[in-house]
């Protein structure tokens, strides 16, 4: 419907040549004459807006998606953002050009928050699966409830929480030798399990 009246505006007759213009003038027109109709054409209401730019923005969104729901959903948050704004719409320059690069902005945003999700929930790759780390604690500690209590005390003071064989011998009450035979002794029978 839309292009039979670009034809007759463009003065173009049914068989598609102008009357007064060759073929390729006809058509320069058509697209001159379509350009003036939008930029001249402020619409009147929400409405007319809204019937006149609906099946274009879904058309364009759904290509840019894939999702018929996707294009549909972002062209009702564009429709509702200018909505909002009509009441300033003389303030925008180009309503249509605004609906456009408001559902774009969306589509965008949509998109970079999936992907900080996906980044979220899968961990990049070469890093620990956070199930591993659960594994390895629990063999280190099935593993450290093996070894009798002295040695295990003296394992975990200075290879898990780091303290010297001094700072150990304190805590403890023995030898500094003591802890290092014993941390020793340890590490010996966590190797032979």
């Amino acid at each position: 419907m839309r292009s039979s009246r670009r034809i007759r505006a463009a003065g173009l007759n049914d068989r598609g040549a102008s009357s007064i213009h060759g073929r390729g003038q006809a058509e320069d027109n058509i697209f001159e004459i379509d350009r003036e109709r939008e930029a001249s054409a402020r619409p009147s209401g929400f409405e007319e807006l809204f019937l006149d730019v609906h099946d274009r923005l879904y058309r364009a969104l759904y290509f840019i998606t894939g999702s018929s729901a996707d294009a549909e959903e972002l062209m009702q948050d564009a429709f509702l953002k200018l909505w909002e704004r009509w009441d300033r719409i003389d303030s925008i320059d180009d309503p249509v050009a605004y609906l456009f690069r408001v559902a774009l902005n969306g589509f965008r945003m949509r998109a970079r928050h999936a992907r900080m999700a996906v980044r979220q929930l899968v961990p990049p790759a070469g890093s620990r699966d956070p199930f591993d780390d659960v594994n390895l604690r629990e063999d280190v500690r099935r593993m450290l409830r093996g070894l009798p209590p002295r040695q295990r005390a003296a394992i975990v003071l200075t290879e898990i929480f780091g303290y010297s064989s001094e700072q150990a011998a304190q805590i403890m009450r023995i030898r500094p030798t003591t802890v290092r035979v014993l941390a020793s002794q340890g590490r010996a029978a966590l190797r032979e399990t």
